[in-house]
């Protein structure tokens, strides 16, 4: 039997209100996670940073310098004492062969002292970053178990994922619809920024020669991947040799290895270089033939030309030259220009009404035009052009510090772009040569005497891309 009472609210508020005041209650919540070390995580990121600071590749190339001006001094050593030996005179001439000899060897002690000095910073630089990265590593793997939620081993899991994926995509050469229209050949999207300059140097031959054109082999030989070219010309803008070097830094410094590699044996005649839009492509130099409406290739290892001649009507001998409001560039009636796929020249014809003219090189034997297409900006407008990813770039002079990339063509589609509006910081006035190499997306710029480099960046917004 269940007995049941009735209490009127106003009870229960009698009672309550006659109850004795709690004590205050507090409770402990205990986490049985420890504390995610936030000070250990940017302890490990400042040395990270530490170590990107110390090791750069301007640390490499100091190295490098010192060695190759090394390898210099002693041969400037070895022609000094070749003279001092052929000398007849045992006086007068001796002494002086001499003393130049004595300061070659100061010179070169100096610089042994300075090699010495550095070689044993690098070695205690690569022993302490060795150990820093020790450290990190052993950090990172004591963060890693205060990831109680998986993260970092889930990330690890999807890139192994996506690698297999990868592999399985290109097993069976399956082909994904791309989610925004290509632009010219490459998936990277049309060009967005040039930044720079990143190299600016004379070289060895401190300002002699006014024009030229130099750059690296989008196609190199095996061995010469890292290998820089230049072509030196004269003051009525014409070449015989292509000179070789094994590196940047050999540039330079102005170390030539193998040296010059010579066209023709001398200037001008047949198979001279004519003109400053010159290209290295597949072991072979592309340039305007002397006094030719042809393109010329110089194969670097028979030493053999061969050429294609251009439509009828194509201007040459600075007839057409690139041009801007107060000067045209003598002999630049022709360019070479090499992009992903190989080598393109652009010109003009009477035809054409003066417009730029683009045509692609094809490696046949003998060389030979592919297809052509005439575009609607005239050439005397443009100061230079490039080519990359099958898109033509040109530029106009703005001013003495300013060149701006204005148009383009896309050889895919046949669209045309007349404001491009991308700007480069100029060294010098004038940019005599202009071309880009898709082995690092830089442009290899030629600009009074002075041999300069930018970056290229591409992309379909503004996360622009450097790497394909």
């Amino acid at each position: 039997m269940k007995l049941s009472a009735i209490i009127p609210l106003w009870a229960l508020l009698s009672l309550t209100q006659q109850a004795p005041p709690r004590e205050k209650c507090s409770c402990e919540l205990s986490l049985e996670e420890k504390p995610f070390p936030h000070d250990k995580l940017q302890t490990v990121e400042g040395n990270a940073t530490d170590c990107k600071t110390h090791v750069t590749p301007e640390k490499a190339l100091e190295l490098e310098s010192l060695l190759l001006g090394l390898e210099k001094r002693l041969t400037q050593l070895h022609n000094d004492m070749t003279i001092l030996e052929n000398e007849d005179d045992g006086e007068l001439y001796g002494v002086l062969s001499l003393f130049v000899i004595e300061n070659e060897m100061v010179a070169i002690r100096h610089l042994m002292d300075k090699l010495n000095r550095t070689t044993l910073e690098y070695q205690v630089l690569t022993a302490d970053t060795i150990q820093q990265l020790e450290d990190l590593k052993f950090e990172m793997i004591k963060l890693e178990k205060f990831d109680t939620m998986k993260v970092v081993m889930g990330r690890r899991v999807n890139r192994h994922l996506e690698s297999a994926l990868e592999t399985c995509m290109s097993g069976v050469n399956s082909t994904v619809a791309p989610t925004q229209e290509l632009y010219g050949t490459c998936e990277r999207g049309p060009l967005r920024n040039i930044t720079g300059p990143v190299i600016n140097t004379q070289g060895e031959f401190s300002g002699s020669y006014a024009y030229g054109a130099w750059g690296r082999d989008p196609k190199p030989e095996a061995g010469k991947e890292r290998w820089y070219w230049m072509v030196p010309l004269t003051t009525s803008q014409y070449g015989h040799y292509v000179r070789f070097y094994s590196s940047l830094n050999a540039l330079i410094i102005g170390v030539s290895n193998p040296g010059n590699i010579q066209i023709s044996p001398s200037n001008p005649t047949t198979n001279t270089i004519q003109g400053p839009n010159n290209v290295l492509y597949g072991g072979a130099l592309y340039y305007n033939c002397y006094n030719q409406d042809a393109v010329c290739r110089f194969n670097l290892t028979t030493k053999t030309v061969t050429n294609v001649k251009l439509p009828k009507g194509t201007r040459y001998n600075s007839k057409s030259n690139f041009c801007h409001l107060e000067t045209c560039f003598l002999l630049t009636d022709l360019d070479l220009i090499t992009d992903e796929s190989g080598v393109w020249v652009v010109y003009t014809t009477t035809q054409a009404l003066g417009n730029l003219v683009l045509s692609k090189v094809e490696e046949t034997e003998p060389p030979s035009l592919g297809k052509t297409w005439t575009t609607s900006v005239y050439k005397r407008s443009v100061s230079n052009t490039f080519m990359a990813c099958g898109v033509l770039y040109a530029t106009r002079y703005i001013n003495t510090n300013m060149e701006e990339v204005f148009y383009s063509f896309d050889t895919t589609t046949g669209m045309e772009n007349f404001k491009v509006g991308i700007f480069i910081n100029k060294v010098s006035p004038n940019i005599y040569s202009l071309n880009y190499s898709p082995v690092d997306q830089m442009l290899y710029v030629y600009s009074d005497a002075k041999m300069v480099s930018y970056k290229a960046l591409f992309g379909y917004s503004d996360l622009y891309s450097s790497q394909e």
